[in-house]
């Protein structure tokens, strides 16, 4: 990732809305939600509100969008996701990798971390 993708990626992700959508379709795993479900779990989104954040995080390149019959799925890119987090740390500790340890932690113990623990880190 370079820098300008990053840039498009963190004004993407700077919204409130637009964090919590990419949050829960990292949640909702490879098979994605459909956009009403999205709607649904983001409280009752209006259509073209949740639209216009859809497009934006496609545009940025952290989302997919597939059609399933008449509905529309997004996923998460998780190429891009990870691409954001290795950008943010490509050049980290200065030779002292013990300094991202708890980054790194956060990143690789998924569902069995205490959450508390890897949002302070």
């Amino acid at each position: 990732m370079n820098e300008h993708q990053a840039l498009a990626a963190f004004a993407a992700l700077s919204q409130e809305t637009r964090l919590r959508v990419v949050r829960l379709l990292v949640q909702a795993g490879p098979d994605g939600m459909a956009a009403g479900a999205i709607g649904e779990a983001l409280g009752g989104a209006t259509t073209s509100r949740l639209s216009f954040h859809l497009t934006h995080l496609e545009h940025a390149g952290l989302i997919q969008s597939r059609r399933d019959g008449r509905y529309i799925i997004y996923s998460a890119v998780y190429s891009a996701l990870a691409g954001l987090v290795g950008f943010l740390l490509k050049d980290c500790c200065q030779g002292h990798p013990e300094i991202c340890a708890p980054a790194v932690e956060a990143l690789t113990c998924a569902s069995g971390c205490d959450p508390d623990l890897t949002e302070s880190a």
